[in-house]
This record gives structure tokens, C-alpha cells and sequence, in this order.
């Protein structure tokens, strides 16, 4: 082992892979044990820092985007923060709480190696049903773990009880399509690039890039439709070429939260509008209820896209999804359009191609339908490889366990693989405001690490994931982007009760049937 040829630095009972949101809550409620957080980069942030344009921002409402004990300081702004002001909130809240004493920049996880206690862990999944998960802090080390710092170029070992990894589903790998033969980007003339490296230009780089250069944009979610609208502004004037979206699978897309003058929290971020929709653990009761409200509950995904049809042009453009709202709200796919979207491609600055296939020609793209279009930037907007990204990291036979039969990670709470000892996952599972799901869940993982309460058996927790899992393949297509939007309050309710605190947090009924919850519910128990 690692360990006995070169001696390890036992600084810590914890460690922490990443400071981007999840890493830098993970160390604020794991400060009492003095954690070590490595950071491969020279900044917190995650894909705040490192994987922002200059026109991202925020997806929600600042004030549902804040941690429980640190609210922004013009949180009743109603404008959506920009990355730059996220940054300067995280920088603020890791100061505030000297979180950054904990960091360690420059400091890439080479390596994990699993120690435990010298005997081999069961892989079997129908053996470990009745077993025991065990403590988190075991009282010896369980995980070796090498780290390079830049840019020297050394390598060190650590040891560590309980090893936490928040290096998000973002960033780092991206995907990449396969083409067959002669039809890859070796054939193309020109640029092709990712959004991860996009990202990494400043402005006037980002500008030089686009201006006046014919552009074919891959994809249709958020970065996609933030990339187009960069570079219909970079083509102003007779001389601007249009930039072409190429689009496999349309979403549905949102101007503002609000639907007909109502606020789009009412239809499903509270409890009531919750209730309509199907949940893990509900018993023969609630499945008639769901059953019965089913009409409703579609009803109100019908509602909404009434809204969006009326107010977009997404039939004029044949930009209207054929599945329902609920879906892509499901999955964490709603996607808030920057104001003049529209209004660019009204002006013929950016122009819509629908197809299932595509592929690269010397002087741009081809399609399944035999048509082209030149392109001489193409900007690849197709997400990243979050699961190969985890895999990669862990040794064997845990990086075999990252996906199970339905390609979700199965995380109890969102945290916890129930077969994969002394580690903790932080970040892993998406709902409408990802900062709020990671905080809540540090707090549960900071007081079961300090033995507050107790795991149930693996097979429970298997069968709590396997639960949650259907309840998602029941509500989407794109169930393995592993959302819990649809029954997040239900999934913070069992959190609470097995922290020991009150499910419901609210001040009174009405509150809390008709009241959107957020991180500012979730502050230490009431």
C-alpha cells in the first residue's frame, strides 16, 4: 500500500473532493472535524468559475438560491444573478464561515485507494441486503488517496475515514458524439469546440471567436441557448451571420416565473401542488389519490404550456416539444430563455435545424434528411460525461457500482451508495435549486458522521433508491438525469425526521399547503 512506502499526512478524519458548492457546504458542516478539501483549481466555484460564458446566470430567483444561514444581502431582488455575483456570494459565505482555511487549490485527487480494514468488501448486492452499512468514522483510515499539486508536480498521500466527493455531474469530461467514417471532425476545415472550452475565454476572446463567422450551435438546453444568443449579439450590423441551433431533442423553455400572472412556484413547489404527484413509499391511499388526481395533475402541465405557446414563438420557429411540460420539469431540464432570444431570431440572426443525426462535411454539418449547412465555428453544447467522470475516480471494484441496471447512481438521500464504504456523494442528484438540496443534505451527512442517528440495513437503502427510481421512469423519459423535483419536499421531509427534526417547517397550515419552501425553511431545527 501507498502508505507504507511513502509516508501519509493524517491531518484529517475527513476529506473532500471539490469546493465548488457542494465541497465548500460540505465543509462548513464537517468544520468541527477539520476536514481537507481538495481543489484541482486555484478558485471555489465549481462550474460557476469554470464553466460560465459571460451571459450565464442563475436558473431560479436569488432567493431560492442561498444557503440557510447566510441569505443574500438584496435577496428580494427580483433580477436573476449573473455568475459573477453567484461568485462573489459563494466567496462571501466561505469567508464568512472560514471555509477557505479548509481549501487546498491546486491540488488534483490522482488516485483512491480502498484500505478499509483488511478484508475484502462484499460485492454482492443479494448478500448485503440484511447487512450493515456501518459508521462513517470507523476510528481508522479506510481511503488512501493521492494528490498532485500544481505546479510542481508533487505527488502526496493522504488517509481519511470518510471521504466526501463533490465533483459534480458538470464540467471536466465532456460528451463528445461518435460519427461513423470519414464523417468526424478530422474531415471538417474548420473550428470545433466544446463548451468547456468556450468557457474558458474571456470576453473579447469569446466575441473574436463568433464575430462574423457562420456558427452551427449543438444542442437545445440552457448553455446551447445561452452560446446562440452570444453570438447573435457578436453578429449585429449587415455584416453578422446567423448562428444555426442543431437540435435533437426540443425542451421546454420558460420566459419568466410566472404563468397567466401567476407565480410558477403555486403549480409545483409546494406541498399542495406536490400532493398531486406520486412519491416514493406512498401507500395504497395516495396511489388511488395520485391515480384519481392524474387528470389534474395534467391539467396543469397543460396550463402551462398554454402560457408558453401563447407567449413564444415556438410554432412559428416548430420549437414546440411533443412531450409534456411536467417532463422536462421532471428532469431538471427547464430552461429560462435570456430576453432576447427571439427577438434575434426574429431578426434572422439565429436560425432552428430539428434532426435526429448529424454529422460533420469539410465545410460544416450534414444531416439524416441529406440537407447542409457551413459552419465555420462549431460550438458543441452536449453536456457532459458526469457518470464516467465518477467512475474514473474510484478504484475497483466501486467504479463498476457508479450506475445500476437503470444508469442512475443509486444514492440513498442522495448521498450515501449503500455499497460503497466510508464515502459520501454530495451533488449527484438534481431538483429546481441544487444549492438548497446540497446544503440539506451536508447537514443530514455531518450529523449521521457524528452518529446522531443510524443508516438502515443496505438492502433498505437499496430498496429506498430502487423506490425513488421508479417513481422517476413513472414521470419522464429522462429519468436518468436522477431529478427529485416532483416530490423534493417529501424527499427533505424523511431527511428531517431522520435528523430528529419536524418535517414540516412552516410557521402554520396555510404556509404550509400554499408556501414555496427553500433553503431559508431548513435553518437549524425550528
Amino acid at each position: 500500500m501507498a502508505c507504507e512506502q511513502i509516508s501519509c499526512r493524517k491531518s484529517s478524519r475527513v476529506g473532500i473532493i471539490g469546493a465548488g458548492i457542494s465541497g465548500i457546504a460540505a465543509a462548513k458542516q464537517l468544520s468541527h472535524h477539520n476536514p481537507i478539501v481538495f481543489e484541482a483549481t486555484d478558485s471555489i466555484g465549481g462550474v460557476w468559475k469554470h464553466c460560465s460564458f459571460a451571459s450565464t446566470k442563475l436558473q431560479t430567483p436569488r432567493c431560492d438560491f442561498e444557503f440557510s444561514d447566510y441569505p443574500w444581502p438584496n435577496r428580494d431582488n427580483s433580477s436573476f444573478p449573473t455568475y459573477l455575483e453567484i461568485l462573489e456570494y459563494l466567496h462571501g459565505y466561505a469567508t464568512h464561515f472560514d471555509v477557505l482555511k479548509h481549501v487546498r487549490f491546486n491540488s488534483r485527487v490522482v488516485e483512491i485507494r480502498y484500505i478499509g480494514d483488511g478484508q475484502t468488501v462484499n460485492m454482492d448486492v443479494a448478500a448485503a441486503g440484511p447487512g450493515e452499512f456501518g459508521p462513517l468514522l470507523s476510528g481508522h483510515p479506510v481511503w488512501e488517496v493521492a494528490v498532485e499539486t500544481h505546479p510542481s508536480g508533487t505527488v502526496e498521500w493522504y488517509e481519511f475515514e470518510l471521504l466526501v466527493v463533490c465533483i459534480g455531474k458538470y464540467g471536466d469530461i465532456p460528451r463528445i458524439s461518435v460519427f461513423p467514417p470519414n464523417k468526424g471532425r478530422e474531415i471538417y476545415g474548420g473550428k470545433v469546440m466544446h463548451t468547456i472550452e468556450y468557457s474558458k475565454l474571456d470576453e473579447e476572446a469569446a466575441r473574436e471567436l463568433l464575430k462574423g463567422k457562420k456558427v452551427a450551435v449543438v444542442g437545445y438546453k440552457k448553455s446551447a441557448i445561452d452560446l446562440a444568443t452570444e453570438c447573435a449579439e457578436a453578429n449585429q450590423g449587415a455584416d453578422g451571420q446567423p448562428c444555426t441551433m442543431v437540435i435533437r431533442t426540443l425542451h421546454w423553455t420558460v420566459p419568466a416565473y410566472w404563468i397567466w400572472g401567476l407565480p410558477f412556484s403555486l403549480f409545483y413547489s409546494t406541498r399542495s401542488s406536490q400532493f398531486l404527484h406520486q412519491r416514493p413509499n406512498q401507500g395504497l391511499l395516495r396511489n388511488l389519490l395520485c391515480l384519481l388526481l392524474s387528470p389534474l395533475r395534467k391539467a396543469v402541465s397543460k396550463f402551462i404550456e398554454s402560457y408558453l405557446v401563447w407567449k413564444l414563438p415556438l410554432k412559428k420557429y416548430g420549437l414546440k416539444p411533443d412531450h409534456p411540460f411536467e417532463e422536462d420539469y421532471a428532469s431538471c431540464q427547464m430552461a429560462i430563455l435570456p430576453e432576447n432570444f427571439f427577438s434575434e431570431a426574429d431578426k434572422g440572426k439565429i436560425m432552428f435545424k430539428k434532426t435526429p443525426k448529424w454529422w460533420f462535411w469539410n465545410k460544416g454539418l450534414e444531416f439524416e434528411d441529406n440537407t447542409k449547412v457551413e459552419a465555420d465555428v462549431v460550438l458543441l453544447a452536449t453536456g457532459f460525461d458526469g457518470k464516467k467522470k465518477v467512475q474514473e475516480l474510484l478504484p475497483q471494484p466501486f467504479s463498476s457500482l457508479v450506475s445500476d441496471s437503470s444508469g442512475i447512481m443509486p444514492l440513498y438521500r442522495g448521498t450515501i451508495h449503500p455499497l460503497i464504504p466510508n464515502m459520501a456523494f454530495v451533488g449527484y442528484i438534481e431538483s429546481v435549486t441544487n444549492l438548497h438540496t446540497a446544503e440539506l443534505r451536508c447537514k443530514w451527512l455531518s450529523r449521521l458522521a457524528d452518529g446522531v442517528f443510524k443508516l438502515p440495513s443496505i438492502g433498505k437503502m437499496l430498496e429506498q433508491t430502487g423506490e425513488e427510481t421508479e417513481i422517476m421512469k413513472k414521470t419522464t423519459r429522462f429519468y436518468k438525469r436522477h431529478c427529485i423535483s416532483t416530490f423534493s419536499i417529501n424527499h427533505s421531509d424523511e431527511i428531517c425526521e431522520e435528523m430528529g427534526w419536524k418535517s414540516w417547517r412552516k410557521n402554520n397550515w396555510f404556509l404550509e399547503a400554499f408556501a414555496p419552501y427553500n433553503s431559508q425553511d431548513y435553518g437549524e431545527d425550528k
